[in-house]
């Protein structure tokens, strides 16, 4: 078989990042110097470069993350709140594997989106699959899925998502429907997904915001059980930035 032919085949097979690391060494004469062992080693090496590449591509654009945050570019300058080490553990993802919670608190523009994001990045970069909702959106897509008869297709999505960012939570006040919908998504998720809320006010304050007692306490007790808080501190990230 002629090297054309390999090359044919190999697209054919869609193996495009042995293909691209095939021509690669076709190109550098140094490659002739190696064993066969380690040049096929370089070829399997790509092509998982490759698909691991398109993977997180495809993952992200289905998260639709409402920022691109990289978690190396996390500000952990004094007097934001944020401990480096438990920062550290929850880029691990070992929380998402266990279906555990994160919440993250503070004011307006203190990075709680961006922090929501970043740690969504991280777990795309893992092979998880992530979504990204905000809360008053998300009531509004429910409400219309009531209507239309897909309100299971939403809830089936959602509860498939291993690692699900609500964001938001506590700007837009919750009506009876709101609150029972609120709860079935975090029911859909106990065992099966793990799930990020963000939102201004303290946890603390949660229970008195979603204003129906026996609702309030099932939301919450799939909320907090296991879950990791992080209370955002400081002047506004945005202030700072422009100010800079």
């Amino acid at each position: 078989m002629s090297i054309e032919q390999t090359m044919d085949l190999l697209g054919q097979l869609r193996l495009t990042g042995m293909r691209a690391g095939l021509e690669h060494q076709l190109t550098q004469p140094v490659y002739a110097e190696l064993p066969f062992e380690q040049r096929f080693g370089q070829l399997v090496d790509a092509e998982a470069s490759q698909r691991d590449s398109q993977r997180l591509k495809r993952l992200l654009y289905n998260a639709k993350l409402k920022v691109q945050a990289e978690p190396e570019a996390i500000d952990y300058r004094p007097g934001r709140g944020l401990d480096r080490a438990v920062v550290a553990d929850l880029l691990t993802c070992g929380w998402v594997e266990r279906r555990q919670n994160v919440l993250i608190t503070g004011q307006t523009g203190t990075g709680k989106t961006w922090l929501a994001c970043a740690l969504a990045m991280q777990a795309a970069r893992k092979g998880m699959s992530v979504g990204y909702k905000r809360v008053g959106r998300l009531l509004e897509e429910m409400e219309i899925a009531h209507a239309d008869g897909s309100l299971g297709k939403l809830r089936n999505q959602l509860a498939k998502m291993q690692l699900l960012v609500l964001d938001d939570f506590g700007l837009v006040p919750l009506n009876s429907r709101g609150r029972a919908d609120l709860l079935e998504v975090l029911d859909d998720r106990v065992g099966s997904g793990a799930t990020i809320v963000a939102g201004q006010m303290p946890v603390k304050e949660w229970h008195a915001f979603i204003n129906d007692p026996a609702l309030a306490d099932a939301i919450l007790d799939r909320l907090i059980h296991s879950s990791h808080k992080l209370a955002l501190k400081g002047e506004s990230m945005r202030k700072q930035k422009a100010s800079g």
